[in-house]
Parts: C-alpha cells; structure tokens; sequence
C-alpha cells in the first residue's frame, strides 16, 4: 500500500520538477535531431534509443505534445515551435485516421493542447491559426464518435482498434476530443443527416465502461474485487449481449493490467471535473435518454474513487506498480507490497508509466473531492504527489545525457515480450516508453501550476 505520510507539497516538488525540465529538454531535442522518422512515431527505447514498433500508430502525438508542454513550462519558444511545427507536418492523417480509438492521445495532445495555449494567451491570438486547431479539434472528435457499438442498456461504446466487439479501458481517456469538439458546437453527422451529440456519445462510453470494465464488489463473478479493471470486454454483435473480460497486454482477463486501471483512474477523474461545470439544462440537450446529471456525477466519482482505492491498496509503498496485479511471479517478491518497488528484480517489472498516469489522477479525484467537502480526498492528493516524488528522483528519472528516454522502467507489452531485457537483467527495465515520458510532463506541469497558483490545467476548453 502507498504510504502517504512523507507525501510533499507541490511547492516542496518545485526544484525536482524545475530539473526534470532540464532533462526534458535534451531528450526532445535528441528524438527530433536523431530519430529515423521514415520509419515510423517512436513507442519505447531499446538500449536508450527510440525506437518504433508497429500495432498502431498511437504515439506520435505524444512526441509532439512533449514539446509543447516543455513550453507551456519553461516558456522556451524553440520547443513551442517545435510542437507546432511537427503538428502541421504530421498530424494530419491522425485527424482522420477510421481505424483507432486514439484519437485523444494523438489530437489532444497536440492541436488541443495549442488551442488550449492560445485560450490562456500563452500565444498570440490568430483567427487562422484557431480555427486550424479547432477545426482539427472537430473533426478528430467527430471520427472517434463513429466508431459505435451500440448496446441495449448503456447506449453504446467507442470500439478499440480490435474491432466493434471490444471495448477497452484506454479509450475512456479519448474521450476528450469528443468533449472538446462538443464545446466547439459540433455534431457527427449520420445517414439521412442524424445529428450524433458527441456529448451523448461520450456518456455512452462512460456508463459502458463502468458497467463492464470497472469491479465493484458486487458479486459480478469471483474476481469481482472493488476497483479492479479488466482491459477489454468482449460483446456478441449478433444481439449486442456481453460475453467475457478479455486483455491485450494484462496477465490475464482475471487481474488488473495496472496501466488499464491508470487510463480509467485519470479519464474518469478528468470528466468528473468536466460534467461537474455543466448546468442540468445543457447536459440534458445534449444527452437525451441518460438521466440526470447528478446520477452521472455520481457515477463518475463512484468510479474513479473505486480505482483510486485499488490502487492505493495493490501499490507497493513508493506509488509504482508492478506491471499486472496477478503477474505469475509476484509471489516470489515476498511481501512486496510493504516496501519499495523493485525494478532490477528477477521476476516481475514494474511500469511507471501507470504511476505517472494514475498519479494525475489521484490528485484530480483528491482535490475535486475536498473542494466538496469530503476529507477523504486530501489522502488522493498526497498519494499522487508521493507518487510524483518517487518518479522525479533515482531510480526513474533518467538523467543520462545519451539516453532519449525521461522516464526509466516501463512497460509496453510484456505477454508479446515487446520489452527489452538488458543482457544483466532478467525482467524489462532502464527503458523508458512516449507515453510515459509525456504523462510525467503533463504531471509535472499540473503540479507546477498548483504551486504556482497558475490557471488550473485541463484537457476541456475554459466555460463562460
């Protein structure tokens, strides 16, 4: 279980993170000065080298959004041109690629996060530059939106890149463009010109996701431990009816792939501070047939509270998980819940970047929840700062000037032994992985903004 007493305060984290910054910089710089892009976005280091690794093209955009979030905190405009640079360059054909449900790693990360800069005047205000990005915005939104299995109870599911029979717990956080591309007032149009709410669509998703890829200790089936997340669930298309759990990249169907229970962590806490701003009237135009949206809001925090615990509970004391909850050879590590991870272990890697992810998570979930008055919510806060504690020091944070990596000891896909192994070792580490590295920035970047008092940091566009 994470111990929280020696948890920092954000302001405490400042010098830490002011110096992740410094690493950042040189490892941006040497992916765009070195990288062999005719071969495809880079997905993890190799022996401190990206590299690429075909499945699906979901990471490029987390390239390109590090540059910009390097700006957003350190104001150096080589990086800003950096990300806006690339974007144009090479953003294109993630707007309208039919065939992912990453749309909102890809998108958000890159046009939604400039948009975003030139709402909070951190750039200088172009009506061509705008409408660029929202443009982009609406149209990636509209595309993820298409991608429907409709069900019976719960209205539907954006399908991952499987197919129309499954339902990942990644896709929660693609949501965001959905809702972003909805506060710019646009629509998925159908045949004979149905207007498809996005915003109806995205609640969809949500109810979907809890009903079927979030456990609550309700006697769903033996394994049905509170807060525990399966990575997929598996539908019959033929009469829309729920068949198994399934996973991709956990152990098993039957334990919790832990950056799967970090995406569903982070995503529902960030649309439980997106639909807490809409009045009842909005919610109900735009998402006929959910009920109310106190019932969603407590769904929500239901959800991402039931997550939050899990993961307090089934993390080792430092905040890094290991890789899979039920991982065969957890059992050789003792009683490694009551100490530190291990990354050099014999048996079993940790990912870090499940840390960074539900670290942001916790902390969104932590401070929503005191702003309600609910003392339980400080204890999520000070978890994901301890979690940000760990990750910003030895033996994570790479500061090895040859190494492109930020963010040491992920993990990508261990049952496909994707991972390397460096030859003294016996489970994956050293390495380090995009996605990973842009979500300790993003952490990073929301912490330094609470210590600085600056405007609180959120995917969704500023409400008038």
């Amino acid at each position: 279980m994470i111990q929280i007493d020696d948890a920092p305060s954000p302001e405490e984290l400042i010098p830490a993170i002011e110096q992740m910054w410094g690493y950042s910089a040189d490892k941006i710089t040497s992916i765009e000065d070195h990288f062999d892009f005719t071969r495809g976005a880079p997905v993890f280091t190799i022996e401190g080298k990206y590299a690429t690794r075909g499945w699906t093209d979901w990471t490029q955009g987390f390239q390109y959004g590090s540059a910009v979030l390097q700006f957003d905190a350190t104001e150096d405009s080589t990086f800003l041109e950096i990300g806006r640079n690339e974007t144009v360059a090479h953003m294109a054909s993630h707007v309208t690629h039919i065939g992912v449900h990453d749309h909102g790693f890809n998108n958000v990360s890159t046009y939604g996060n400039l948009l975003r800069l030139m709402h909070e005047e951190r750039i200088p205000e172009s009506t061509w530059e705008r409408n660029f990005y929202e443009l982009a915005i609406k149209c990636s939104g509209a595309v993820q939106a298409s991608r429907w299995t409709h069900l019976p109870d719960t209205g539907g599911y954006i399908y991952s890149f499987n197919g129309p029979h499954s339902l990942f717990s990644d896709t929660v956080r693609s949501l965001r463009v959905l809702v972003m591309a909805h506060q710019l007032g646009h629509k998925l149009m159908g045949e004979n010109d149905r207007k498809i709410s996005l915003l109806n669509r995205t609640v969809g998703h949500l109810h979907s996701t809890s009903k079927y890829n979030v456990y609550f200790g309700e006697g769903r089936d033996y394994y049905d431990i509170p807060g525990r997340v399966v990575h997929e669930s598996i539908f019959n298309l033929n009469d829309a009816q729920y068949r198994c759990p399934s996973t991709q990249q956990g152990y098993t169907p039957f334990s919790t792939w832990t950056r799967g229970l970090a995406w569903i962590l982070l995503g529902y806490a960030e649309q439980l501070e997106y639909f807490s701003k809409l009045t009842d009237g909005a919610f109900k135009s735009a998402t006929n047939g959910y009920g109310s949206l106190k019932d969603l809001l407590s769904l929500l925090k239901r959800t991402a509270q039931a997550t939050a615990d899990f993961y307090l509970e089934y993390t080792p004391t430092c905040g890094v998980p290991y890789w899979d909850t039920g991982a065969p050879g957890l059992h050789k590590l003792g009683d490694y819940l009551s100490r530190p991870a291990d990354p050099y272990n014999d048996f079993e890697p940790v990912d870090s970047s499940a840390a960074a992810i539900s670290a942001q998570g916790l902390i969104r979930l932590g401070r929503f929840m005191t702003q309600e008055g609910d003392l339980k919510g400080a204890n999520y806060v000070k978890a994901g700062l301890k979690v940000l504690k760990t990750l910003l020091d030895e033996p994570y944070i790479s500061k090895d000037p040859n190494h492109q990596g930020l963010l040491l000891h992920s993990v990508y896909h261990r049952p496909n032994g994707w991972d390397h192994i460096p030859s003294e070792h016996k489970v994956p580490c050293n390495e380090s992985c995009l996605w990973g590295d842009y979500h300790l920035r993003e952490l990073a970047l929301y912490v330094q903004r609470l210590a600085n008092d600056s405007p609180y940091y959120t995917y969704f566009l500023p409400f008038h």
